[in-house]
């Protein structure tokens, strides 16, 4: 009996290093899924705020000399990009909001733990928005603290959350 692919599977996600060009399509992403997934959690005024942060010319040239960018890739489209610094510290994390749900935030992660794996880290750490929480906490990291920062005279409540090492295929499973 032949089978037939499933109409509804959806092509694969590879998980590269960053590369010339990417950029732009990083910052609409990050802006987009401000806008569209982390409105649920934050007020009109903390995204307007957030997502302004797109526009922080220095701060996303930075990005690359600072850390390592991974970039998820789907049909050749940037789907997800995360980054790693020296210390174990994730900056950013962020799927589009068209793939949430899709195992994009899974592949990057396990590419981050493979770093982390392979620079011989003791933990990951991360500033994690209310949004984000459910999705570190399925991936084995724990709540430090819950804090508030202020960005621009707006107040934002995230989450110090980290995950000790060694770094061998603890992932737990996603749904």
């Amino acid at each position: 009996m032949s089978q037939t692919a499933n109409p509804r599977s959806t092509p694969a996600v590879t998980v590269r290093p960053l590369q010339p060009g990417d950029e732009a399509e990083m910052r609409s992403l990050f802006c987009q899924t401000v806008h569209q997934v982390n409105s649920r959690d934050y007020s009109p005024e903390q995204i307007q705020v957030w997502a302004s942060s797109a526009n922080d010319e220095a701060r996303w040239r930075a990005l690359p000399q600072n850390s390592q960018v991974l970039v998820a890739e789907q049909t050749g489209k940037v789907v997800g990009f995360t980054n790693l610094e020296a210390d174990g510290h994730i900056d950013m994390f962020f799927v589009h909001h068209q793939h949430q749900g899709q195992g994009v935030g899974k592949r990057l992660m396990q590419s981050l733990e493979t770093l982390a794996q392979a620079q011989q880290l003791n933990r990951l750490y991360s500033e994690v928005s209310i949004t984000a929480r459910p999705f570190f906490l399925r991936h084995g990291f724990d709540v430090v603290t819950e804090e508030q920062v202020e960005r621009q005279g707006i107040w934002f409540t995230r989450f110090i959350m980290e995950r000790s090492g060694p770094f061998v295929s603890r992932m737990t499973q996603e749904p």
